[in-house]
């Protein structure tokens, strides 16, 4: 896939608490290279770290953040298209990181899905019927986004969602 963009200030933030934070203030304080390097390695590691609380996972799963570039780097192996899709969503779907370079690879190719980001006013309904021609497939979109999707009714504009192909 390459590298994927985000809106930078739309997600989960997670450089905001725990290590993450201790080690951007640390940076912040003293911006010598190796408390930027502490800094990007905390983020990098907050970030795997959300990707394991959405119960997806991939052999090897390395997730590199430069603050500087707002650039996550994403390695691993994933067991099919869609977990891929997935963890690549958990990364760039977070407050500060603007994109994401695809560097996994998948055990089960697949069609990819495409990726659509949320615009004001849009609902999962809407969007199945731009893609699907159906507004009542909106499920099918759902479903593909879970668990970062948590209810059908609870997307934000910046997010950008899988839209697998029709089925």
């Amino acid at each position: 896939m390459g590298l994927l963009s985000f809106f930078k200030d739309a997600g989960e933030k997670l450089f905001g608490r725990g290590q993450a934070q201790a080690a951007q203030a640390a940076a912040a304080a003293d911006p010598s290279p190796e408390k930027v390097a502490a800094a990007n390695a905390a983020a990098g590691q907050a970030i795997e770290e959300y990707v394991r609380q959405m119960n997806l996972s991939a052999n090897g799963l390395k997730v590199e953040f430069d603050a500087a570039t707002s650039v996550a780097t994403v390695r691993g192996a994933a067991a099919d298209q869609a977990t891929k899709e997935k963890i690549l969503l958990c990364c760039g779907n977070v407050a500060g990181v603007g994109s994401v370079n695809d560097e996994m690879t998948v055990d089960q190719a697949s069609g990819e899905s495409q990726f659509y980001t949320v615009q004001g006013g849009d609902s999962l309904s809407k969007i199945a019927l731009q893609f699907y021609g159906n507004a009542n497939a909106y499920m099918q979109i759902f479903e593909a986004n879970k668990p970062m999707l948590s209810n059908p009714d609870r997307i934000y504009p910046g997010q950008n969602l899988r839209i697998p192909p029709k089925a």
